[in-house]
């Protein structure tokens, strides 16, 4: 949709809340089932494009592929992204063709341009969802930030729901200091950055850490990359097997919804490095751009002089800089100009926004914070939906990856497309 001034409708069928590449490939999956509901739904989303926020995200980090097989993606065929780069495939990394980001985003444009999507994504920012009951029809009213408002009789959260996570130091800093200097990984922009003769701190031991570790050394900076526990190396964030039924079969017929959270954080058991990362970066440690600090945890740390003061401890101590001063206890002092947390994200429905209505109108069972959804991904007796990492107690551990988008328009679209399923 062109823009926000667009009137909409009083009514619609479907809210599809979220415009990812969980949503884009949940849009072109529902009309290869049922093409006549194309005018029945909209797409809402503040940017009003597709994957706004995928293509900020890839740049903002300078991620040069994907971590998953090119046979995941939007389009319901699973070829589809090969047959795209079959004059492309220096694009497609080995192991298993893993797409560049450049040849990713040109295919899923597309994919958006086959299917008649263009258009589709209205920019506006969903503020609130009030579920209103009604014995015969019950619906959803969503509002937007402006002020207008629709009546939807279902809706699909495919926003992620990931709220960024801190470690406990950083909740305890008193002091005042620059608040470019202390940063999520969601909020460091690669490109508009620079970062010459700057050392640089990066907590954590995943796959985005040492994106950005290698996109601060190519900048100038010199890193420490610090993380609580021994890197591990992995190919992808979840065992191949969690794709098909060698281990989502088990995972199904568990019936113990805490199992079954348990067996999702043993699968992806935290963050980890490709093969292929941990090749560069040991070289960026062998040309003395970057220092591995593994099992060691940041104690305290204070802006003084214009520079960070971090002390660590109970780690594998590794030379920093000769001002280092080794203390009692395995504790070490260190100095950075910026910290970059690379701490991750957590997921809990009681804290997604666009939820607490939902939730209180739809009560529903939450395990640590994923919330129990039916066979269809609804909260329980309701037609409103959910996608992304809150869904994983049904899809399992790749829920928030690719692969779980599809898995999850799988079992969506059924429900939305025959009246048999509805509530």
């Amino acid at each position: 949709m062109k823009d926000s001034s667009q009137a909409l409708p009083a009514r619609i069928d479907l809210a599809i809340v979220g415009a990812g590449p969980q949503a884009l490939t949940l849009t072109t999956h529902l009309l290869q089932k049922r093409s006549k509901l194309r005018q029945k739904f909209i797409v809402f989303d503040p940017s009003g494009t597709w994957m706004s926020q995928w293509r900020h995200q890839f740049a903002a980090q300078k991620i040069p592929h994907l971590r998953s097989p090119a046979v995941h993606h939007p389009d319901p065929n699973p070829h589809a992204l090969r047959r795209f780069a079959e004059n492309r495939r220096d694009e497609l990394f080995p192991p298993y063709d893993l797409p560049g980001t450049k040849l990713f985003e040109e295919f899923c444009v597309e994919v958006i341009h086959r299917w008649e999507l263009e258009n589709r994504v209205y920019p506006g920012k969903i503020s609130q969802i009030l579920p209103i009951k009604h014995r015969l029809r019950p619906h959803f009213r969503l509002v937007l930030a402006d002020g207008q408002s629709l009546i939807a009789r279902r809706v699909v959260l495919a926003t992620g729901g990931n709220v960024p996570q801190f470690p406990g130091w950083v909740e305890r800093l008193t002091d005042s200091y620059p608040r470019d200097r202390l940063c999520h990984s969601q909020q460091v922009d690669l490109c508009s950055l620079h970062l010459s003769e700057e050392r640089i701190l990066i907590v954590g031991g995943g796959l985005t850490a040492g994106h950005l570790a290698v996109g601060a050394i190519a900048q100038g900076a010199t890193v420490m990359l610090l993380s609580r526990r021994h890197l591990q190396e992995k190919l992808f964030d979840a065992e191949p097997g969690w794709l098909g039924p060698k281990y989502l079969k088990g995972f199904a017929a568990e019936t113990d919804w805490h199992v079954r959270w348990k067996l999702i954080q043993q699968a992806r058991n935290g963050g980890s490095m490709t093969p292929a990362m941990m090749v560069r970066l040991r070289r960026l440690a062998r040309e003395g751009k970057l220092v591995f600090n593994e099992r060691c945890e940041v104690v305290e740390a204070a802006w003084q002089s214009d520079r960070w003061q971090v002390r660590c401890a109970d780690g594998e101590l590794h030379e920093w800089d000769p001002a280092l001063r080794m203390l009692p206890h395995l504790e070490e002092i260190c100095f950075a100009d910026r910290i970059w947390l690379a701490t991750g994200t957590i997921l809990d429905a009681k804290q997604h926004p666009l939820l607490r209505d939902v939730l209180a109108t739809y009560p529903t069972e939450i395990v640590r914070g994923l919330p129990v959804l039916d066979e269809y991904l609804r909260l329980p007796g309701s037609e409103f939906f959910v996608m992304g990492g809150l869904a994983a107690l049904q899809v399992g551990p790749v829920a928030r990856n690719l692969a779980g988008g599809r898995k999850a328009s799988e079992l969506i679209v059924p429900a939305l497309t025959k009246p048999s399923l509805a509530f």
